[in-house]
Protein backbone atom coordinates (compact mmCIF):
# COMPACT_ATOMS: atom_id res chain seq x y z
CA UNK A 1 0.00 0.00 0.00
CA UNK A 2 2.84 2.40 0.84
CA UNK A 3 4.50 1.72 -2.50
CA UNK A 4 1.30 2.55 -4.39
CA UNK A 5 0.78 5.75 -2.38
CA UNK A 6 4.42 6.75 -2.87
CA UNK A 7 4.24 6.05 -6.63
CA UNK A 8 1.03 8.07 -7.00
CA UNK A 9 2.48 10.98 -5.01
CA UNK A 10 5.65 10.94 -7.10
CA UNK A 11 3.59 10.87 -10.32
CA UNK A 12 1.47 13.83 -9.19
CA UNK A 13 4.58 15.82 -8.27
CA UNK A 14 6.24 15.10 -11.61
CA UNK A 15 3.10 16.10 -13.52
CA UNK A 16 2.64 19.30 -11.51
CA UNK A 17 6.24 20.37 -12.10
CA UNK A 18 6.25 19.90 -15.85
CA UNK A 19 4.70 21.79 -18.72
CA UNK A 20 4.97 25.46 -17.80
CA UNK A 21 8.76 25.68 -17.78
CA UNK A 22 9.04 27.14 -21.29
CA UNK A 23 6.75 30.06 -20.49
CA UNK A 24 8.60 30.91 -17.30
CA UNK A 25 11.96 30.86 -19.04
CA UNK A 26 10.89 33.18 -21.84
CA UNK A 27 9.28 35.57 -19.38
CA UNK A 28 12.38 35.51 -17.22
CA UNK A 29 14.60 36.03 -20.25
CA UNK A 30 12.60 39.09 -21.31
CA UNK A 31 12.66 40.54 -17.81
CA UNK A 32 16.35 39.81 -17.44
CA UNK A 33 17.14 41.38 -20.83
CA UNK A 34 15.19 44.54 -19.95
CA UNK A 35 16.75 44.78 -16.52
CA UNK A 36 20.27 44.13 -17.75
CA UNK A 37 19.99 46.76 -20.48
CA UNK A 38 18.90 49.30 -17.86
CA UNK A 39 21.48 48.20 -15.33
CA UNK A 40 24.20 48.72 -17.94
CA UNK A 41 23.08 52.34 -18.41
CA UNK A 42 25.27 54.70 -16.30
CA UNK A 43 22.39 57.20 -15.89
CA UNK A 44 20.24 54.41 -14.47
CA UNK A 45 22.98 53.24 -12.09
CA UNK A 46 23.87 56.70 -10.78
CA UNK A 47 20.26 57.80 -10.37
CA UNK A 48 19.21 54.57 -8.68
CA UNK A 49 22.12 54.89 -6.22
CA UNK A 50 21.20 58.50 -5.42
CA UNK A 51 17.51 57.67 -4.95
CA UNK A 52 18.35 54.70 -2.72
CA UNK A 53 20.56 56.91 -0.55
CA UNK A 54 17.95 59.64 -0.18
CA UNK A 55 14.59 59.95 1.57
CA UNK A 56 12.69 59.68 -1.76
CA UNK A 57 11.54 56.12 -1.13
CA UNK A 58 9.64 57.31 1.94
CA UNK A 59 7.00 58.87 -0.33
CA UNK A 60 7.57 57.20 -3.70
CA UNK A 61 7.74 53.62 -4.95
CA UNK A 62 8.85 52.41 -8.35
CA UNK A 63 5.63 50.75 -9.49
CA UNK A 64 2.82 51.85 -7.20
CA UNK A 65 1.50 55.08 -5.73
CA UNK A 66 2.45 55.78 -2.15
CA UNK A 67 2.22 59.28 -0.68
CA UNK A 68 3.49 60.60 -4.00
CA UNK A 69 3.20 59.14 -7.49
CA UNK A 70 5.10 56.04 -8.52
CA UNK A 71 8.26 56.61 -10.53
CA UNK A 72 6.69 54.72 -13.43
CA UNK A 73 3.71 57.13 -13.39
CA UNK A 74 6.08 60.09 -13.49
CA UNK A 75 7.97 58.50 -16.38
CA UNK A 76 4.71 57.94 -18.25
CA UNK A 77 3.66 61.58 -17.79
CA UNK A 78 6.90 63.26 -18.84
CA UNK A 79 8.88 62.81 -22.04
CA UNK A 80 12.57 62.11 -21.49
CA UNK A 81 14.12 65.35 -22.76
CA UNK A 82 16.44 68.04 -21.40
CA UNK A 83 13.62 70.51 -20.60
CA UNK A 84 11.73 67.96 -18.49
CA UNK A 85 14.90 66.78 -16.79
CA UNK A 86 15.63 70.38 -15.70
CA UNK A 87 11.98 70.97 -14.71
CA UNK A 88 11.70 67.84 -12.60
CA UNK A 89 15.15 68.33 -11.03
CA UNK A 90 14.03 71.81 -10.03
CA UNK A 91 10.85 70.39 -8.48
CA UNK A 92 12.89 67.90 -6.48
CA UNK A 93 15.12 70.67 -5.16
CA UNK A 94 12.41 73.30 -4.55
CA UNK A 95 9.50 71.02 -3.68
CA UNK A 96 6.03 71.54 -5.05
CA UNK A 97 2.39 70.53 -5.07
CA UNK A 98 -0.68 70.45 -7.24
CA UNK A 99 0.49 68.30 -10.15
CA UNK A 100 -0.17 64.96 -8.42
CA UNK A 101 -2.65 66.09 -5.77
CA UNK A 102 -2.74 68.31 -2.72
CA UNK A 103 0.07 66.73 -0.69
CA UNK A 104 3.22 68.84 -1.18
CA UNK A 105 6.59 67.34 -1.98
CA UNK A 106 9.29 68.33 0.48
CA UNK A 107 12.08 70.51 -0.90
CA UNK A 108 15.53 68.98 -1.13
CA UNK A 109 17.52 72.22 -1.19
CA UNK A 110 20.80 70.56 -0.18
CA UNK A 111 20.77 68.37 -3.27
CA UNK A 112 23.14 69.34 -6.08
CA UNK A 113 21.55 70.16 -9.45
CA UNK A 114 23.55 67.41 -11.20
CA UNK A 115 22.44 64.82 -8.62
CA UNK A 116 18.79 65.85 -8.94
CA UNK A 117 19.10 65.56 -12.73
CA UNK A 118 20.67 62.09 -12.37
CA UNK A 119 17.72 61.03 -10.23
CA UNK A 120 15.27 62.33 -12.83
CA UNK A 121 17.13 60.52 -15.62
CA UNK A 122 16.81 57.28 -13.64
CA UNK A 123 13.08 57.85 -13.09
CA UNK A 124 12.42 58.69 -16.76
CA UNK A 125 14.24 55.52 -17.85
CA UNK A 126 11.50 53.54 -16.08
CA UNK A 127 9.00 54.43 -18.83
CA UNK A 128 7.10 51.36 -19.97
Amino acid sequence: MRKVLFTMTAAVLIMSCGGGDTKKESSTETTTASTSSLSDNPDYQKGMTLVAGSDCLTCHKVSEKNIGPSYKDVAAKYENNDDNIELLASKIMKGGSGVWGTIPMTAHANLKQEDAEAMVKYILLLKK
